[in-house]
């Protein structure tokens, strides 16, 4: 195993414990699901959202076929980066890539364990009397989101990038 396939991995498995660690403290040491809304900063609360269906809660779907269809496309989307990781070039898109793949098996986890993804970040900003709110979030989606961008700017400025399987 390389370096840098072994950094990669190291990032997955670190995005993975931050991930469930911050979801399963929040849940049952904090006990967010009996404070409610929980204010932060003026422009940042902990709330509890459970999202049943993709990301930015898009296609919200109950059923276990829709669940089950879920996980497939997740496992398969796993393997598929992980073959792109043992294919990476550079240091940025190894780290990218880990950081997609633990977000990914994060919000798997809460999906088999909880049926749904544990979602608790909420920014928000207050206009002229109305307030506009952000989708709310955790932290597996933020290493997703570094993650795709760490994966642009390396097609874009880094060295040459392995193709995607």
């Amino acid at each position: 195993m390389t370096a840098r396939l072994r950094f990669g991995l190291l990032a997955a498995l670190a995005t993975l414990i931050i991930d469930q660690a911050t979801k399963l403290w929040l849940l049952y040491g904090f006990d967010l699901p009996n404070r409610g809304t929980v204010k932060i900063t003026p422009f940042f609360d902990l709330v509890l959202a459970w999202n049943i269906g993709i990301s930015f809660g898009w296609l919200q779907n109950d059923s276990p076929m829709a669940q089950y269809g879920l996980m497939a496309v997740k496992v398969v989307a796993v393997i598929a980066l992980g073959i792109w990781m043992l294919r990476a070039e550079t240091k940025l898109a190894t780290l990218a890539l880990g950081l997609i793949i633990g977000g990914a098996i994060g919000n798997g986890i809460d999906r088999l364990a909880f049926g749904a993804v544990v979602d608790f970040a909420l920014f928000h900003v207050q206009i002229g009397g109305t307030v506009y709110n952000w989708y709310i979030f955790n932290m597996a989606d933020v290493a997703i989101v570094a993650g795709v961008a760490g994966l642009l700017y390396d097609s874009f400025f880094g060295g040459s990038a392995a193709k995607a399987p």
